[in-house]
């Protein structure tokens, strides 16, 4: 799996010395009223469909960047103040934040600083502004999620699902307009010049993604996990997953991106939909852990290993990580209840996560395809399946932003968004194919 390609190899190539694999970047064209620079603009629109906004970006970075920022100018400030008040709330001030951003910024491959030169241009924030807005999942936890990739014999025809649940805290507010955080999200059509297309829900403002798919048949996704183990000094992982979706045409290639340069703690999902097969890559600032559905840390108990799936919540499997997360490796029985009771860790809640998830897998083994397997992600979220994950969703300890199911080796993609009224499990599904979002055309007026 350690094998590099050639393009890999520049990629990594690419970060290191800060080379732009973009060419000339055009003269930065500032926000003005009575400005608008139509050429740049070209490439990118936004449509509504079926009350879901689309973004289409296209063309270098800079103008992929600038196409985002001028689009939605009117929601990325108001994303920006929800995230600065929870970071305020977490004891976090903007001073704090902008040096944070001004060391992760130096590992940010040039061409994606030119798009958020972009953003900037587009959208009137500041260069701090939008750094802070993408940095904040690297600094403070705001997100709970769960991943799952089944193929082979645990699907219908043996093609690969891929799906995510993005637990955000979703009742965050904006307290100037009263907007509603899950109210920032698009659903992100990129076409960039030189590299892959690909389509993933995104944060109004923020150039990287926490998940999606790309033309190639790649899929990715990632989990927070708690670590002490952590540093500044590396690319974040919504940049690392964007450059997945930009660069990776295989698995070996998506591997070798997101472990380099690590940060904190994280459980990142890769689907590659040719093979088919899924890989969890468990990873801290200083080791990493790699693995598929039948390697032998998948049955070390409490966890269970099920033939032709993978799937994580928060926590770490492998022990060598699991160490540098939590006191004991079980997370399970008594004694996970007393410490989540007792306010010492929240891990018995995570295992109970994984736990439903996992019997929704075994379940359905065999059954799963694109619908089906969202139909038992939002069963699993609603509570049908284990009694305590049931009590736990009654607390609100999981709040899901979105909810998507992805088939990476034909570009399909299901996706739930939650309202300002409901979480995304009990709000309708929307169906979508990158290659149709692609050949799609924006509007004549």
């Amino acid at each position: 799996m350690k094998t590099k390609i050639v393009g890999v190899f520049l990629c990594m190539l690419l970060i290191t010395t800060g080379l732009s694999i973009s060419g000339t970047v055009k003269e930065k064209i500032f926000l003005d009223d009575n400005l608008i620079n139509s050429e740049i603009l070209d490439g990118g629109w936004i449509e509504e469909r079926n009350g879901v906004t689309i973004l289409h970006i296209s063309g270098t970075p800079y103008e992929m960047g600038y196409q985002h920022g001028f689009l939605l100018k009117e929601k990325i400030p108001i994303c920006f103040r929800i995230l600065l008040d929870f970071f305020n709330e977490s004891g976090f001030s903007y001073d704090d934040l902008v040096d944070k951003w001004n060391v992760f910024k130096n590992y940010i491959p040039e061409p994606y600083m030119e798009e958020l030169q972009g953003i900037v241009d587009g959208s009137g924030l500041t260069i701090e502004e939008v750094g802070v807005g993408h940095i904040f999942h690297d600094v403070v936890n705001l997100m709970e999620c769960c991943g799952g990739i089944a193929w082979g014999s645990a699907t219908v025809d043996g093609k690969l699902v891929h799906l995510r649940s993005g637990d955000m805290r979703v009742f965050l507010q904006d307290p100037q307009t009263g907007v509603f955080l899950q109210e920032c999200q698009v659903l992100c059509v990129r076409n960039p010049d030189n590299c892959y297309a690909s389509i993933s829900p995104i944060m109004c403002g923020d150039f990287g993604t926490y998940g999606g798919l790309n033309e190639m048949g790649i899929s990715v996704a990632e989990n927070t996990c708690h670590t002490h183990d952590t540093t500044l000094e590396g690319t974040t992982a919504s940049a690392r997953m964007r450059m997945v979706l930009d660069y990776a045409s295989c698995a070996e290639d998506a591997i070798d991106i997101l472990d380099t340069n690590r940060t904190c703690g994280w459980n990142l999902l890769i689907s590659d939909g040719n093979i088919p097969e899924g890989f969890v890559l468990e990873q801290t600032a200083n080791i990493s852990y790699l693995c598929t559905h039948d390697d032998p840390v998948e049955s070390t108990r409490p966890f269970w290993m099920i033939e032709d799936v993978i799937r994580r919540a928060n926590c770490f499997v492998s022990p060598e990580c699991a160490a540098l997360e939590r006191d004991f490796y079980n997370p399970s029985g008594l004694r996970g209840i007393l410490r989540f009771i007792l306010g010492i860790e929240s891990h018995f809640v995570i295992w109970t996560h994984y736990k439903a998830l996992s019997r929704g897998f075994d379940k359905n083994h065999g059954k799963l395809d694109l619908n089906s397997t969202m139909d038992m992600l939002r069963h699993v979220y609603r509570g049908k399946n284990n009694f305590v994950f049931n009590i736990i969703m009654k607390m609100y300890f999981y709040q899901p932003c979105h909810q998507w199911v992805a088939c990476p080796e034909t570009g399909e993609m299901v996706i739930s968004f939650a309202s300002p009224e409901n979480l995304a499990f009990y709000e309708p599904v929307h169906y979508f194919n990158l290659f149709e979002l692609l050949n799609s055309e924006p509007p004549t007026s």
